[in-house]
């Protein structure tokens, strides 16, 4: 087979897999959007008294035996659990068996924003209190971003294309984003990707509430993800995983897989502005809805979703409807818009396969999951983030953004299978 197709190939999803603040099944996960149930409570996981913020978006009742050995879980970090979790189920899902595929020809391409911090703070204070003696020998493979990708490489034997992205929030955009073009170009038949991450630990909470980017809406946790909302403080941590089935459609048809949508396009940009803000008037993530958009060969008036990507901070919320504005014109206002983070929090490096999971499931299911917790509206926010109860809407074309720290920013687009 060509490795350079002169026609671009089409692609599509074909398993799904998640584990998150509000389900770890593609069902529970719908069910908790389209009846806009959050995930936000007080933290659990550790001791935040001394912190400015006591709440995120934890996953809940996740048991890693269902997927891993005793011995797998005690060398893999919680953010690879997760994602051996969600990509067994998006494997399982795709109903693909790999004994009749070329595994020279399948990848995985699965990002994390920040890979084990949990670990690698826990060996440093070993290091400090017991010596470098005492360092675990797996601290190193349970801590690397990359490792997330290698196992779920092992652990079916795939042999394509195989790596990591790291991009913070938009992690996981860039690693589907790279796995379109490598399906696309003739690099691989299908790819396992998505995003993973386990952010919810000392040094994890530390740093975000150091950076003052976290809401601290202490006494009300179940509101505190509010986007586009006027009273909106700050993002909320989550965690989890979303890793999707990429295919070659051919290699789709050929053995009769079920076919969630096709992944059209891909925009990817930078802001070049600031480390953690984004420009005011959204210039990156104008660049890469319109990048997609062109990708995707539609034509802007044919977007009827957006899933934003909707963080709850007040610098964010405003460039992005800017953005929105600017690339949609007037009919900015006729699109339907959501940030689902209202509901799962913000996944970080995970967020951008979640979100895209969730855009396809609306699509499939013909329902727009709605924002949350938006009360009082920001005159600067003035678009239909389809506020608080989901909404019936049949719609062939989609986009999810994802945009990052350092002015990274990644925009999907996904079209009804036809």
């Amino acid at each position: 087979m060509s490795r350079s197709p002169i026609v671009p190939r089409r692609v599509v999803i074909t398993g799904i897999g998640v584990i998150t603040p509000i389900g770890n099944s593609k069902e529970a996960f719908w069910d908790s959007l389209v009846n806009g149930r959050g995930g936000v409570s007080t933290i659990t996981r550790m001791d935040s008294s001394d912190y400015t913020c006591h709440i995120a978006a934890e996953v809940k009742d996740f048991d890693p035996s269902r997927y891993l050995e005793s011995k797998e879980i005690r060398h893999m970090d919680l953010f690879c659990q997760y994602s051996m979790a969600a990509g067994i189920d998006a494997v399982e899902d795709s109903k693909i068996n790999f004994n009749r595929c070329n595994r020279d020809r399948i990848g995985v391409i699965v990002g994390s924003g920040i890979g084990g911090m949990d670990i690698f703070a826990k060996q440093v204070l070993t290091i400090d209190k017991r010596g470098p003696r005492r360092v675990n020998p797996f601290f190193i493979p349970m801590m690397i971003s990359d490792i997330a990708a290698g196992h779920l490489s092992i652990r079916y034997d795939l042999r394509g294309p195989n790596y990591a992205t790291t991009s913070a929030c938009a992690t996981s955009g860039h690693a589907i984003g790279c796995a379109l073009k490598a399906i696309r170009y003739g690099d691989a038949d299908v790819i396992v990707s998505g995003g993973t991450e386990s952010p919810i630990c000392p040094t994890g909470l530390g740093g975000f509430c150091a950076l003052k980017a976290l809401s601290t809406r202490n006494n009300e946790p179940e509101k505190a993800s509010r986007p586009f909302d006027i009273q909106r403080d700050g993002f909320v941590i989550g965690e989890g995983a979303g890793i999707i089935l990429l295919e070659e459609l051919e290699h789709a048809l050929a053995r009769g897989a079920k076919i969630y949508c096709e992944l059209t396009g891909v925009g990817f940009s930078g802001d070049a502005f600031h480390i953690t803000a984004p420009p005011e008037d959204g210039h990156g993530a104008i660049r890469a809805m319109q990048i997609a958009i062109e990708d995707a060969e539609l034509k802007p008036d044919q977007i009827k979703y957006i899933n934003a990507h909707g963080t709850s901070t007040p610098l964010n919320d405003i460039s992005e409807t800017k953005a929105i504005k600017k690339t949609f014109g007037e009919r900015a206002y006729d699109i339907s818009i959501s940030s689902t983070k209202s509901m799962h929090g913000h996944l970080l490096g995970a967020a951008g396969a979640v979100e895209l999971i969730a855009t396809l499931l609306a699509m499939k299911n013909e329902r727009i999951p709605p924002t949350i917790n938006y009360e009082y509206p920001d005159p600067q926010c003035d678009l239909n983030y389809t506020p608080n109860h989901a909404v019936d809407l049949k719609f062939d074309h989609a986009l999810s953004n994802t945009f990052g720290f350092g002015g990274h920013n990644a925009t999907l687009a996904i079209s009804r299978y036809s």
